[in-house]
């Protein structure tokens, strides 16, 4: 029997016979790692404790700590769910069942929806599966066995398929349940105790509309009790927040059939916000030495095929327009997915030199994406987009200074201004991608580079770039801990060539630019969501589209409480003056409904003396009463230093 090494993480060498276990070599090593061990990681790829090793590797035992067993965990829990189904229901046909981020979902082919008892009662079932403890068996099946295995399942045999003659076939057993499926798992469904069901939905088979609509079960699980609790605690935060909910109930947007899916009405008091947020970046960008441009919603098709992105997106493209009047009838037009040739036609407009670079051209502008219907999910996902693109022409010598000074920018408008914690991500080459690996040995290095400079800490997504070039890409953390995709820094060479971009250089020859792609928000849709969430809808004072409330006590009061709203609004505050002949409490509750930063309220003493009743929001019942001018003059100070909460909110 051959010898095979292990190099375990702490540098050391075990030898052992070829064939041996995850599992063994943890017991070798002693006991309570043994107990502890989930799986084991074998040159990068995750083993079941049970799978032989046959040759020499680098090799570590998981436990829970570890993020990879987690990954494990959930998709154990996922079979359990898949074998309670069959308990249940003997014909269910057996879809994907993955693990995903923050727990798994499993597919299922039924006569009818699952409903939320169905799901109490699969919840009862998985926990006597787990307690049953059976073990995980794994066995490689050639294509016939595994055909015979699952006969009684179209949905199997057509992934059976689909694998290569050399490829592995495996499955997995537990009690009376086999699926087909490449592992790993836990040892035995015992160590399964902290799952919870959630939710159910529809899913197309393999994700094509055209394909039988399947049922869909959704499910965390953790390796703590208090782990699961806390994250059901999110998802309780997360559905009191959900953007869609408060978008209607504070009248910010609608999306309407008779229009589409996907495509945003923004009403009086979401439009202010989109607004703001839109002349707060270009304010920020003609700051920083940008030029504003407006380019075309459409353009020849002719464009994204030589800039390259035909046909790499033509499946998130609406498909082609006629040729307009006039033209030839193989001329085709495309509504734009995005804006970077458009801003390179901008710059190759001219003859450029190197005294102009660089040049950054910014544009807040609407795009359209035809994003599968499945997919849509109000601002968060949507077929008409608004951008706050960027793209920045300099030389190479210029670039990593750009993308620095794209840092600082990211810096002072998320994390100042918002207030969120941001996690960075170097994404690198993709498998398929223009260039050669030198031009991309570049690109990666000025980015690396930059986000040293700044004192960033980061980790990489290898393989994670763009088509034309490596990126930046920002997450931010909300106020319940999730994290969203925010802005992107792109570098790219390709897009230059493709266009044949120049400028002449200090030699007098042509020389190639680069190209920077950046965003901030990403899209305003999706931004706008995200801090409709983040804030449970109680925006900042400068954000907010109704700053103030006035209202007066009675009648007697409307004329003073009028003199108040035109001082503000003369002053650049937007207010809104309620003096219906509702009650005062009536009023006071919609404006707080209504998340309104503050309310001033009149009333013969305060109309007598100049002052108002000020009532902030989060404070509850507690009114200061303050001069109209000084209460004018805080309400200037907070909304010029974008304070992210009203004075006295606790909210």
């Amino acid at each position: 029997m051959s010898t095979i090494r292990l190099t375990l993480p702490d540098g050391s060498v075990r030898e052992a016979a070829a064939g041996i276990t995850g599992g063994e070599v943890a017991r070798d090593i002693g006991p309570g790692l043994a107990r502890a061990a989930i799986a084991a990681r074998v040159d990068g790829e995750v083993y079941d404790l049970d799978r032989p090793i046959e040759t020499d590797a680098e090799f570590a035992i998981l436990t829970e700590k570890d993020p990879e067993a987690l990954t494990v965990l959930r998709h154990s829990t996922a079979h359990i769910l898949a074998t309670a189904v069959r308990e249940l229901f003997p014909g269910a046909g057996i879809g994907f069942g993955p693990a995903i981020a923050n727990g798994f979902y499993y597919d299922f082919e039924v006569p009818r929806p699952f409903t939320p008892d169905d799901l109490e009662t699969l919840e009862d079932k998985m926990r006597e599966v787990a307690a049953r403890d059976d073990p995980f068996v794994r066995e490689v099946v050639t294509r016939a066995e595994a055909d015979d295995r699952f006969a009684d399942d179209p949905l199997k045999l057509e992934r059976i398929a689909e694998f290569a003659a050399d490829e592995i076939i495996s499955v997995y057993t537990d009690g009376p349940f086999t699926d087909l499926c490449r592992g790993p798992h836990m040892p035995g469904t015992g160590r399964l105790k902290h799952f919870k069901l959630l939710s159910t939905a529809g899913a197309y088979w393999r994700g094509n509309e055209n394909r039988q609509m399947l049922q869909r079960i959704y499910g965390t699980a953790w390796f703590k009790k208090d782990d699961l609790e806390a994250h059901l605690h999110q998802l309780e935060e997360a559905r009191k927040r959900d953007h869609r909910v408060l978008g209607k109930q504070l009248d910010l947007y609608s999306i309407q059939e008779t229009v589409g899916p996907g495509l945003v009405f923004w009403h009086p008091k979401g439009a202010m916000i989109k607004f703001l947020l839109s002349r707060y970046v270009e304010d920020d960008n003609l700051a920083c030495g940008y030029d504003l441009v407006y380019t075309p919603n459409i353009t020849r098709e002719e464009l994204f095929k030589i800039s390259g992105h035909l046909p790499l997106y033509e499946a998130v493209q609406y498909p082609p327009m006629a040729a307009g009047a006039g033209e030839a009838e193989e001329v085709r037009y495309r509504v734009k997915p995005m804006n970077c040739p458009m801003h390179a036609l901008v710059y190759k407009s001219q003859q450029r030199s190197y005294r102009d670079l660089p040049l950054r051209l910014s544009e807040v502008a609407n795009v359209y994406r035809d994003e599968k219907s499945g997919t849509l999910h109000g601002l968060l996902r949507v077929r008409g987009l608004c951008m706050d693109d960027a793209h920045i022409f300099c030389t190479l010598d210029q670039a990593e200074d750009e993308i620095f000074l794209c840092l600082d920018q990211v810096d002072r408008i998320i994390r100042q201004t918002f207030g969120f914690r941001l996690q960075f991500e170097l994404s690198t080459r993709p498998e398929h991608r223009l260039g050669n690996d030198e031009t991309w040995d570049k690109a990666e290095d000025i980015l690396r580079q930059a986000l040293g400079r700044k004192g960033i800490e980061f980790d990489e997504d290898v393989g994670g770039g763009a088509f034309y070039g490596p990126k930046i890409d920002i997450r931010f953390e909300d106020a319940i801990g999730r994290l969203w995709q925010g802005p992107t820094i792109q570098l790219d060479f390709q897009l230059p060539e493709r266009l044949d971009l120049e400028y002449t250089g200090s030699d007098n020859q042509p020389h190639r630019p680069v190209m920077i792609h950046r965003a901030i928000y990403g899209t305003l849709e999706r931004f706008i969501g995200n801090l409709i969430e983040h804030f449970a809808g109680a925006f900042p004072l400068w954000l907010a589209p109704e700053q103030v409330r006035v209202i007066p006590i009675a009648d007697a009061q409307a004329e003073a409480a009028r003199a108040v709203a035109d001082r503000l609004k003369a002053a650049g505050i937007r207010v809104h003056l309620d003096d219906r002949g509702e009650t005062l409490n009536y009023r006071i509750r919609e404006a707080e409904v209504n998340k309104i930063p503050y309310m001033a309220i009149v009333g013969q003493r305060e109309a007598d003396a100049g002052t108002v009743a000020v009532r902030t929001r989060g404070a509850g019942k507690k009114q200061d009463i303050i001069p109209v001018e000084e209460f004018e003059a805080q309400l200037r100070e907070q909304v010029a230093s974008k304070a992210l909460v009203p004075y006295g909110d606790t909210g």
